[in-house]
């Protein structure tokens, strides 16, 4: 039975948490989490309750729920942040709305906030047999996990331990007022049909079969904790730490290292790195390709697509890269030494003054990017190629072409500050400009968020 002194419990681990966020739809579940709030907060000392409602749009009805939900909110004296969203064309819309929430969350969690939401064990139970017929791994069948890091905070769903039956007895008991979404009925919904026609069946033939499924969510989860245990160590061991402030932004793993282990450790710390960058996980098929490149021949420069990220083999290493890759620039003028936005999304040039860096002077300066055949005269060095100095710096292929080169007057001084030529330095007792690239945040995995999890 569903009280709310039971859900206190439930919420012991966000007891201490700045905000509580309460996702708010307007329906049974979560106005029953509202209520319940509510009266705890009457009693207890509890943080800040705010709550948050996505106005997709896809209803007739979507803005009396809207308007629903600020009234039940302005009742109960709990703010609420109503945000209208637009969804991404070509998705399924059940994906496709549920990806606009989880936007619309992260965008207002802020550090060390809950966000809570109302799923039960109904939705549980939904969840494992629908990623069962439409297929899943073994993280797949652990369910929703009970809460998990998102954006700054936490999310947590303290609800999963009782049936809907007994939140809607309890929210009847309290004459609360829900909306019923007729899309929750609506069978041409894939979800829908299987709360509607197939678990009826499986309840009725199968008593047992709830329990079951949820037993085996809880021993796969516990399997699914071991893997992960097992992956941080093997990442520690492959995940290349990078001091070049180039290739930092990007995500790597170490070859040489990664192919000392074995296949099934190999494919379970692909699927745990890419979690951990919060990207859709590769199917069978994608991941069979992946770890099939790993032993490519070292000139290769194999590339797989999945879904709004690549992995590409170069340079030594296996590469987390936005789908799209990172953006080759576009000459332009430069005026003077100062902070300098990139033409075509390259990014910024940042300059700082620093002893012996680069000297302005007259002339006509201009930032290109590479056509073939540079070359550069470097301190106590002879002049050398850019190819032989990507070389020996391991600057991989693919980030070549993107990196900023400074002329005056038709001659190349600097490329992108790390290499500067030696006439166009100051004395190390004379001040001059330190140079430094910043790619663009949409060109690094780190900075777009390429899925999410449950």
């Amino acid at each position: 039975m569903f009280t709310p002194q039971g859900l206190l419990k439930e919420l012991a681990p966000c007891r201490d948490a700045p905000v509580w966020w309460l996702g708010l739809s307007g329906g049974l579940d979560s106005m029953a989490l509202l209520e319940a709030l509510t009266q705890l907060r009457q009693t207890h000392d509890l943080p800040p309750v705010q709550a948050i409602h996505v106005h997709h749009g896809l209803h007739p009805d979507a803005d009396a729920w809207a308007a629903h939900c600020q009234q039940q909110c302005d009742a109960r004296f709990i703010p609420l942040h109503i945000l209208r969203v637009e969804l991404e064309q070509g998705a399924s819309i059940e994906s496709a709305a549920r990806a606009a929430r989880y936007e619309v969350f992260e965008s207002l969690i802020g550090s060390g906030d809950y966000l809570l939401l109302a799923h039960h064990r109904d939705d549980q139970l939904e969840t494992l047999l629908f990623r069962l017929v439409r297929g899943t791994g073994l993280r797949g069948l652990s369910g929703m996990p009970r809460q998990r890091s998102l954006a700054a905070g936490r999310l947590l769903r303290p609800m999963l331990c009782w049936r809907r039956s007994e939140l809607a007895a309890w929210a009847v008991e309290q004459n609360l007022l829900w909306i019923e979404d007729p899309a929750n009925r609506d069978q041409r919904f894939a979800r829908t049909a299987l709360r509607h026609e197939l678990l009826p069946l499986l309840r009725q033939q199968w008593p047992a079969m709830e329990n079951s499924l949820l037993r085996l969510a809880d021993h796969v989860s516990e399997a699914s904790s071991l893997l992960d245990e097992r992956a941080a160590e093997d990442l520690a061991l492959v995940q290349a730490e990078d001091a070049d402030e180039w290739l930092a932004p990007w995500p790597s793993l170490e070859l040489e290292s990664m192919l000392e282990l074995s296949p099934a450790r190999q494919s379970n710390l692909l699927r745990y790195w890419l979690t951990k960058h919060d990207c859709l996980l590769p199917d069978h098929r994608q991941l069979r390709e992946v770890l099939q490149q790993l032993p490519a021949a070292s000139d290769s420069q194999p590339v797989t697509l999945i879904g709004d990220y690549q992995l590409r083999r170069s340079s030594g290493r296996l590469w987390l890269l936005s789908r799209a890759g990172v953006s080759a620039g576009c000459e332009q003028a430069l005026a003077a030494f100062v902070d300098t936005r990139l033409v075509n999304g390259n990014g910024e040039l940042i300059f700082r003054p620093m002893p012996g860096g680069l000297m302005w002077r007259p002339g006509k300066w201009r930032i290109d990017y590479r056509q073939g055949g540079e070359r550069i005269k470097l301190s106590g060095r002879p002049h050398r190629s850019l190819k032989q100095l990507f070389q020996e710096a391991a600057i991989p292929f693919w980030l070549r072409p993107a990196l900023p080169l400074l002329y005056c007057d038709g001659r190349l001084v600097s490329v992108a500050g790390r290499w500067n030529s030696e006439d166009a330095c100051a004395a190390p007792d004379q001040l001059g400009w330190q140079i430094s690239w910043q790619p663009a945040a949409q060109d690094r995995p780190g900075d777009k968020g390429f899925g999410r999890s449950a």
